[in-house]
Formats: structure tokens, sequence, C-alpha cells
């Protein structure tokens, strides 16, 4: 929750690929926000007005999940609309005649953004959730200690440049 808070003030990207793996988390804890609480909370050190915060914020996430049928697969609203207001943002600056850095970014990125639509279940998804899933799948890979081939590693550079370039905008 607290790194939620932080990561959403300076990255949305960030933001997102930490949700997801906040949302594996809990699926991972049978969405039992009792066993996240007992399990897996009390390895942070929180206080006791700290505690009863994140616990608060995981119970709401697992409801949240179960009410949405997200118990399998699939973000929560929350994160949807996170991910919707990042491809607004994209589309409007690739609308954007001043962007032409970021339109170049996006040119270069594209043909992996179709490449990734390509496979599996990404053909419905918007170009941005595809990047945010290339970058959580690539994290989940090196947390299983599986190295990246070069193809990705190249693949995920004009990715994380167009996204570097997407938060640049937005703050300025």
């Amino acid at each position: 929750m607290y790194i939620a808070q932080k990561l959403r003030s300076q990255s949305v990207s960030a933001y997102l690929i930490y949700m997801y793996q906040v949302e594996d988390l809990i699926r991972a804890y049978g969405l039992d926000a009792e066993r996240i609480a007992t399990e897996y909370l009390p390895r942070f050190g929180y206080d006791e007005a700290q505690m009863k915060e994140a616990r608060e914020w995981y119970e709401s996430l697992a409801r949240m999940m179960k009410e949405e049928g997200k118990e399998a697969s699939g973000h929560v609203q929350v994160v949807q609309n996170t991910l919707e207001l990042l491809e607004d943002h994209h589309q409007e600056l690739l609308a954007d005649s001043d962007e032409q850095e970021y339109r170049a970014a996006y040119y270069k990125a594209l043909p992996h953004i179709v490449a990734l639509r390509a496979q599996g279940n990404n053909k419905e998804k918007h170009e941005m959730e595809n990047c945010i899933d290339a970058l959580y799948g690539a994290t989940l890979l090196r947390m299983q200690g599986k190295e990246l081939s070069a193809g990705t590693l190249n693949a995920l550079k004009p990715i994380s440049e167009l996204l570097r370039l997407g938060e640049e905008s937005n703050k300025s």
C-alpha cells in the first residue's frame, strides 16, 4: 500500500507493474486477507497503525477482486482505469504534432507491440496495456531467476523508452 502510493505519484508504469504483482500476491494467498495479514504483512515491521491500514488495503483489494470476478486473472477496476488513463495519454501524445520524440519512440516500439498483440490473449488490449504486460512478464521471469533472451531484451528497450517519454511528458 505504501509502495503503491509512492509509485503512483512517481511513475504510472511502475505503479501498474506493482499493482499487477499485488493482485498476483493476493491470488497466491487465495484472496484470503486474514492469511495476508498474518503471513505476509508482518515481514514489513509495521507499527500497529500501519498494520491496520495495510490490512484494510489488502482486504479492500481482495474484496474488489472477488466482486469483480478477478479471482483467477485480470485486473481490478482501479488498475483498469489507470491503464485507460495511460492509453488516453498515449493517444494524446501521438496526436500532438509537437511530440516528435514520442512519436519516433512509438514507431521504434510498434513492431514489438504488434508482436505482443499477436501472442496469446493480447489481441483486444490497448497498446499501453501490452507494454505494461511485457514489462511485468519480464519482471516475473527475473523474479524466477530466469534469464531474458536477447530478443526479449531488445524488445523491452524501445517499449521502456516509450513509457519513459510518456511519463516525462505527463509531468511537464
